[in-house]
Formats: structure tokens, C-alpha cells, sequence
């Protein structure tokens, strides 16, 4: 990745948040299972099924040695062949992710709150979970409308072009912020994308004072999204929600009142959060 020399200068306070491992960019894996868990990776987020050389080329394994990976894989049912002879995520990790999505408690305590924000707004709802320099999709409710968006659950997305990205961005530390944003390499996804970390650290200043993040078609053309994020360092965890629109759809009293109903369903689900998190009451 790109790194880029930055100054602290100019930026405002933000709460302080000490980056834990699960919000730091992934180490590749060592060991035996770190070197399985390398290849599901390859395997489960690769855009096309991905054949043996693919997966060859982005490992620092012997031939050999990823052969009886794949193939202890293949024999858990982690993995799966198909015709072509390219892998695809089997059975057995399908009904492990599906399980782990359902019994995800912080995505249960947000679901009403996302669910309400959809019934008002009408448009398609967000739910994001801060994963280094990405965020990862927990929970979506789609619009009814004819146009809709391409995001779906675990999928990931760069923090400096989403609005929830920015918005979680804004709540870490000064020096974390300013380091993430140094790492970033700044693909231009459209003409509106911010394209340098001097560019994303004034928003994310912005954002800071509002509570409100947006995205003006800055990941993908005629994309729009109003966005806020929730979390701290004492609930171990920060978050985001966001309503995604298609431009010609949105007028300006629309995101004034987003503004609001973002801002109020974050907040919900914080307090929600930090009654579930605080001491049991006494009997």
C-alpha cells in the first residue's frame, strides 16, 4: 500500500480510541491454521472463483505444501472444486458464516433500530462494523424502489469513499486517523472521490463537528448516503449507519431529515448498547 507523510496539524479533537487487533489491517496468518485460514480468505473473498495458480501467486507457499491445504480443506467441506477445477467457499463454511451472522449480538441489538430507520425513510439502510482500513457490512435492509444498491452483508469497502466509512473514521483518535488515512491508496472510484489524505482529514474535521457523514457518489456514480457512526473505546467497538439513495431520488429537505433520523438511530442503539454493556442490576 501507499504511504503517505502526513502532519497532525489543523485537526481537531476526537475521541480517543486505542486500535484494538480487530480494527487493525490483517497479519498474515503463521502456523497451520493461519496458512489455511489464508487460503478460505483467498477463496471466500476473491471476485471469481479462483483456481490453484491464482491462489499460488498470492501465497508465500510451496507448491506442495498449499496442495495439502486445499485438499484437507476440500475434505472438511471448507472448500469446494467445481468443474473447472476453481475453488468456491463449501457447504460447511457457508453454515458456520450463516450462523455467526445470526447470532451476532451486536447486529441483533441494531436490527430493530436499521429496521425502523428503513420503514421511515423508505430507502435502502446500512449497518457497518469498523475493520482496519475497511468497512465490513454487517447488516442491510434493501429499498423497494426500482434502483438498488450492489452492497451485500460481508462485503467490504474502503473507509475513505463510503459515508459510513468516514463517519467511523472521525471517531478514532487524532494520530489513529491520521495514520489510517496515510494507508489508503486512494483509488478514484468516481470524479467526486477524495483522492488524498489531506483531502479526507479535512472532511473527516467536518464530520467531527456534524455527527454526519456523507457520500456524494464518491464510491460508486449516481450513489448517495447519508451517514452517522456510534462507539468507544469502553464498548470495544465502533459502528456505523448509514441511508443509501440513488442521486436523482434525493432532494435537499430528504437529507436534512436523514440528518436527524441517522443521528437519532445511532444514538438508540448506543444507549441500547451501553445498558446491555453496563453492570446487571441488583436483585
Amino acid at each position: 500500500m501507499k504511504q503517505h507523510n502526513l502532519q497532525s496539524d489543523g485537526l481537531d479533537g476526537a475521541a480517543s480510541l486505542e486500535a484494538s487487533s480487530a480494527d487493525s489491517p490483517a497479519r498474515p496468518g503463521t502456523g497451520t491454521l493461519g496458512k489455511a485460514l489464508e487460503v478460505l480468505d483467498i477463496v471466500a473473498l476473491s471476485d471469481t472463483p479462483p483456481r490453484f495458480t491464482d491462489i499460488l501467486s498470492q501465497l508465500d507457499q510451496p507448491r506442495g505444501t498449499l496442495h495439502r491445504q486445499i485438499s484437507n480443506l476440500i475434505a472438511e467441506d471448507l472448500i469446494a472444486v467445481n468443474e473447472d477445477h476453481s475453488y468456491v467457499p463449501g457447504l460447511r463454511l457457508l453454515k458456520l458464516a450463516a450462523r455467526s451472522w445470526s447470532k451476532n449480538s451486536f447486529r441483533l441489538i441494531a436490527e430493530p433500530y436499521i429496521r425502523r430507520l428503513h420503514e421511515q425513510t423508505g430507502e435502502t439502510v446500512h449497518l457497518g462494523l469498523l475493520n482496519g482500513l475497511e468497512v465490513i457490512y454487517l447488516d442491510k435492509i434493501e429499498s423497494k424502489q426500482t434502483v438498488r444498491m450492489h452492497s451485500q452483508v460481508g462485503n467490504a469497502s474502503p473507509l475513505y469513499c463510503t459515508g459510513v466509512g468516514k463517519a467511523m473514521m472521525a471517531l478514532l483518535s487524532q494520530q489513529d486517523c491520521i495514520e489510517r488515512a496515510g494507508q489508503f491508496d486512494y483509488i478514484r472510484h468516481t470524479e467526486h472521490t477524495l483522492y488524498t489524505p489531506e483531502l479526507l482529514l479535512a472532511e473527516i474535521e467536518t464530520i467531527r463537528r456534524t455527527g454526519i457523514s456523507h457520500d456524494r457518489e464518491e464510491h460508486e456514480p449516481g450513489i448517495r448516503c447519508v451517514a452517522a457512526a456510534l462507539g468507544n473505546a469502553d464498548m470495544g467497538i465502533i459502528a456505523g449507519v448509514s441511508i443509501t439513495a440513488p442521486a436523482f431520488r434525493i432532494e435537499d429537505q430528504m437529507i436534512e431529515d436523514w440528518q436527524q433520523q441517522v443521528l437519532h438511530t445511532v444514538r438508540s442503539i448506543e444507549q441500547t448498547l451501553e445498558a446491555r454493556l453496563g453492570p446487571r442490576s441488583q436483585e
